[in-house]
């Protein structure tokens, strides 16, 4: 029997879970969505516009509707914003659709794999209170790998062996 269980990778920003997702996709022959790409392309305008002009509550609005449709669906590799499952019941919802994996990695390569980056609207000064903030959620998630010092393609690796050897 195939298995068409999605793959969801979740974890806060600079983990790894797009590039991570790219690699999974392509090793399983499945489409990835990752979420907050879905979001800017439903409301036609990136994530940073749609937190100043609209603000994070309605961003988290679009957030359960692109989480429920994809929890709706088989088969994808789903790379979540990192505050989707920080709601419990996102979690839950992402849960009964397919392995959820957090992709973990030390504060110091988050601040070193996100200093280039732009248009991250909560990667400010403060972020690694939001990061404190959001562990407790993060830690209820079953299923962990720490992403620090591995490749994305050993990451990958490792979650296609745990999606191949779990059945929740």
């Amino acid at each position: 029997m195939k298995d068409d269980r999605n793959i969801v990778l979740t974890g806060f920003m600079g983990t790894g879970k797009t590039t991570v997702g790219q690699c999974v996709a392509e090793k399983t022959q499945r489409l990835l969505v990752d979420t907050d790409e879905e979001i800017a392309r439903q409301a036609g305008k990136p994530i940073s516009t749609i937190f100043q002009e609209d603000g994070e509550s309605y961003f988290r609005y679009l957030e359960r509707r692109v989480c429920r449709f994809y929890a709706g669906q088989r088969g994808y590799v789903i790379a979540t914003g990192g505050g989707m499952l920080v709601d419990e019941v996102n979690r839950q919802v992402m849960d009964a659709a397919g392995l959820v994996v957090c992709l973990d990695a030390t504060p110091d390569a988050i601040r070193e794999r996100l200093a280039e980056q732009t248009g991250r609207p909560l990667f400010g000064s403060d972020w690694e209170e939001l990061y404190e903030r959001r562990r407790s959620a993060y830690a209820a998630i079953k299923h962990h790998i720490d992403t620090t010092d591995k490749t994305p393609e050993a990451v990958a690796q490792e979650v296609i062996t745990l999606w191949q050897t779990s059945s929740t």
